[in-house]
Protein backbone atom coordinates (compact mmCIF):
# COMPACT_ATOMS: atom_id res chain seq x y z
CA UNK A 1 0.00 0.00 0.00
CA UNK A 2 1.19 3.46 -0.71
CA UNK A 3 1.40 6.39 1.76
CA UNK A 4 1.57 8.80 -1.31
CA UNK A 5 -1.32 11.14 -1.17
CA UNK A 6 -4.18 11.17 -4.17
CA UNK A 7 -3.61 13.49 -7.08
CA UNK A 8 -6.24 14.49 -9.34
CA UNK A 9 -4.43 14.70 -12.81
CA UNK A 10 -7.67 15.74 -14.52
CA UNK A 11 -11.86 15.67 -13.71
CA UNK A 12 -14.15 16.01 -15.98
CA UNK A 13 -17.92 15.95 -16.07
CA UNK A 14 -18.30 11.77 -15.22
CA UNK A 15 -14.15 10.63 -14.98
CA UNK A 16 -11.61 12.04 -12.59
CA UNK A 17 -7.82 10.74 -13.36
CA UNK A 18 -5.31 10.05 -10.34
CA UNK A 19 -2.03 9.00 -9.76
CA UNK A 20 -1.09 7.67 -6.15
CA UNK A 21 2.74 7.20 -6.45
CA UNK A 22 3.45 5.93 -9.57
CA UNK A 23 -0.12 4.31 -10.26
CA UNK A 24 -2.16 6.18 -12.78
CA UNK A 25 -5.87 5.33 -12.78
CA UNK A 26 -9.23 6.37 -12.84
CA UNK A 27 -12.93 6.89 -11.27
CA UNK A 28 -16.12 8.09 -11.17
CA UNK A 29 -16.52 11.91 -10.50
CA UNK A 30 -17.85 12.40 -6.79
CA UNK A 31 -16.60 8.83 -6.09
CA UNK A 32 -20.49 7.38 -7.46
CA UNK A 33 -20.68 4.14 -7.15
CA UNK A 34 -23.03 1.86 -9.79
CA UNK A 35 -25.66 -0.90 -8.96
CA UNK A 36 -25.52 -3.69 -10.93
CA UNK A 37 -28.95 -6.01 -11.31
CA UNK A 38 -29.80 -9.75 -11.51
CA UNK A 39 -33.18 -10.10 -12.34
CA UNK A 40 -34.66 -13.56 -12.74
CA UNK A 41 -38.58 -13.98 -13.90
CA UNK A 42 -39.69 -17.58 -14.28
CA UNK A 43 -35.95 -18.91 -15.25
CA UNK A 44 -35.29 -15.83 -17.74
CA UNK A 45 -32.67 -13.19 -17.00
CA UNK A 46 -33.19 -9.76 -17.78
CA UNK A 47 -30.03 -8.37 -19.72
CA UNK A 48 -30.11 -4.96 -21.54
CA UNK A 49 -27.88 -3.96 -24.98
CA UNK A 50 -26.62 -0.50 -25.31
CA UNK A 51 -23.83 1.36 -27.24
CA UNK A 52 -21.16 2.03 -25.15
CA UNK A 53 -19.03 4.94 -26.43
CA UNK A 54 -15.08 3.36 -24.77
CA UNK A 55 -16.00 0.35 -26.31
CA UNK A 56 -17.20 1.62 -29.77
CA UNK A 57 -20.36 -0.99 -30.15
CA UNK A 58 -23.05 -2.45 -28.58
CA UNK A 59 -22.39 -4.01 -25.07
CA UNK A 60 -24.49 -7.00 -23.75
CA UNK A 61 -24.91 -6.68 -20.04
CA UNK A 62 -27.10 -6.93 -16.91
CA UNK A 63 -29.16 -3.73 -15.97
CA UNK A 64 -26.89 -1.47 -13.89
CA UNK A 65 -27.44 2.31 -13.10
CA UNK A 66 -25.44 4.68 -10.86
CA UNK A 67 -26.38 5.36 -7.10
CA UNK A 68 -26.89 8.89 -6.21
CA UNK A 69 -26.00 10.39 -9.08
CA UNK A 70 -29.31 12.50 -9.22
CA UNK A 71 -30.10 12.12 -5.97
CA UNK A 72 -27.47 12.86 -3.07
CA UNK A 73 -27.68 9.93 -0.61
CA UNK A 74 -29.93 7.53 -2.50
CA UNK A 75 -29.70 4.22 -1.14
CA UNK A 76 -28.47 0.87 -3.21
CA UNK A 77 -31.71 -0.34 -2.75
CA UNK A 78 -33.91 2.78 -4.57
CA UNK A 79 -31.04 3.08 -7.05
CA UNK A 80 -31.22 -0.32 -8.62
CA UNK A 81 -34.95 -0.04 -8.34
CA UNK A 82 -35.11 2.78 -10.66
CA UNK A 83 -32.64 2.21 -12.73
CA UNK A 84 -34.24 -1.83 -13.16
CA UNK A 85 -37.83 0.03 -14.19
CA UNK A 86 -35.92 2.71 -16.30
CA UNK A 87 -33.90 0.14 -18.27
CA UNK A 88 -36.26 -3.09 -18.79
CA UNK A 89 -39.44 -2.34 -17.69
CA UNK A 90 -39.88 -4.14 -14.42
CA UNK A 91 -40.54 -3.26 -10.69
CA UNK A 92 -39.60 -5.33 -8.37
CA UNK A 93 -40.89 -6.31 -5.15
CA UNK A 94 -37.34 -6.66 -3.27
CA UNK A 95 -33.52 -5.90 -4.05
CA UNK A 96 -31.41 -7.18 -2.03
CA UNK A 97 -27.72 -6.32 -1.89
CA UNK A 98 -25.29 -9.24 -2.70
CA UNK A 99 -21.93 -7.63 -2.03
CA UNK A 100 -19.70 -4.88 -3.08
CA UNK A 101 -16.88 -5.85 -6.21
CA UNK A 102 -14.90 -4.07 -8.23
CA UNK A 103 -14.99 -5.04 -12.21
CA UNK A 104 -11.15 -3.82 -13.08
CA UNK A 105 -9.41 -2.52 -9.83
CA UNK A 106 -6.19 -2.57 -11.56
CA UNK A 107 -7.10 0.60 -13.49
CA UNK A 108 -10.25 1.88 -12.13
CA UNK A 109 -11.04 2.70 -8.15
CA UNK A 110 -15.32 2.46 -9.22
CA UNK A 111 -16.77 -0.72 -7.12
CA UNK A 112 -20.36 -1.52 -8.01
CA UNK A 113 -22.84 -3.45 -5.27
CA UNK A 114 -24.45 -6.59 -6.77
CA UNK A 115 -28.05 -6.84 -6.23
CA UNK A 116 -30.59 -9.51 -6.77
CA UNK A 117 -34.17 -7.94 -8.09
CA UNK A 118 -37.12 -10.58 -6.75
CA UNK A 119 -41.07 -9.84 -7.28
CA UNK A 120 -40.30 -8.95 -11.20
CA UNK A 121 -43.35 -6.93 -12.45
CA UNK A 122 -43.25 -5.64 -15.98
CA UNK A 123 -45.16 -2.35 -15.80
CA UNK A 124 -43.48 -1.13 -19.23
CA UNK A 125 -40.97 -1.60 -22.13
CA UNK A 126 -38.14 -0.53 -20.34
CA UNK A 127 -35.36 1.21 -22.97
CA UNK A 128 -33.67 3.25 -20.79
CA UNK A 129 -33.67 7.08 -21.00
CA UNK A 130 -33.88 9.44 -24.17
CA UNK A 131 -31.16 8.63 -26.11
CA UNK A 132 -29.70 5.83 -24.60
CA UNK A 133 -31.40 2.77 -27.07
CA UNK A 134 -31.58 0.60 -24.47
CA UNK A 135 -32.31 -3.05 -26.23
CA UNK A 136 -34.28 -5.52 -23.59
CA UNK A 137 -33.91 -9.04 -23.81
CA UNK A 138 -35.34 -11.76 -21.67
CA UNK A 139 -33.23 -14.85 -21.82
CA UNK A 140 -33.69 -18.31 -20.64
CA UNK A 141 -31.38 -19.55 -18.32
CA UNK A 142 -30.93 -22.70 -19.94
CA UNK A 143 -30.08 -20.89 -22.84
CA UNK A 144 -27.85 -18.02 -21.87
CA UNK A 145 -24.62 -19.74 -23.14
CA UNK A 146 -26.02 -19.68 -26.56
CA UNK A 147 -27.23 -16.37 -26.74
CA UNK A 148 -23.78 -14.71 -25.54
CA UNK A 149 -22.27 -17.13 -28.08
CA UNK A 150 -24.52 -15.27 -30.42
CA UNK A 151 -24.67 -12.32 -29.46
CA UNK A 152 -20.77 -11.97 -29.34
CA UNK A 153 -21.07 -13.34 -32.90
CA UNK A 154 -23.13 -10.41 -34.20
CA UNK A 155 -20.15 -8.26 -32.99
CA UNK A 156 -21.41 -7.29 -29.71
CA UNK A 157 -19.38 -6.39 -26.21
CA UNK A 158 -19.45 -8.38 -23.53
CA UNK A 159 -19.83 -6.87 -19.98
CA UNK A 160 -17.24 -8.89 -17.47
CA UNK A 161 -20.46 -9.27 -14.90
CA UNK A 162 -22.16 -11.69 -16.95
CA UNK A 163 -19.56 -14.10 -16.12
CA UNK A 164 -21.42 -14.62 -12.51
CA UNK A 165 -24.27 -15.98 -14.27
CA UNK A 166 -22.03 -18.32 -17.06
CA UNK A 167 -18.95 -19.06 -14.44
CA UNK A 168 -20.80 -22.57 -13.26
CA UNK A 169 -21.50 -23.18 -17.24
CA UNK A 170 -17.12 -22.42 -17.69
CA UNK A 171 -16.37 -24.02 -15.35
CA UNK A 172 -18.21 -27.80 -16.41
CA UNK A 173 -16.64 -27.24 -19.66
Amino acid sequence: MSDDPEEIVWQGRFITAKRRGRWDYVGRARNIRAAVILAVVDGDVLLVEQHRMPLGRACLELPAGLIGDETEGESVEDAAARELLEETGYRAARIEPLGEFASSPGMVSETFTFVRATGLVQEGAGGGEEGEGITVHRVALANLSAFVDAARARGLAMDVKLLALLGAGMLAG
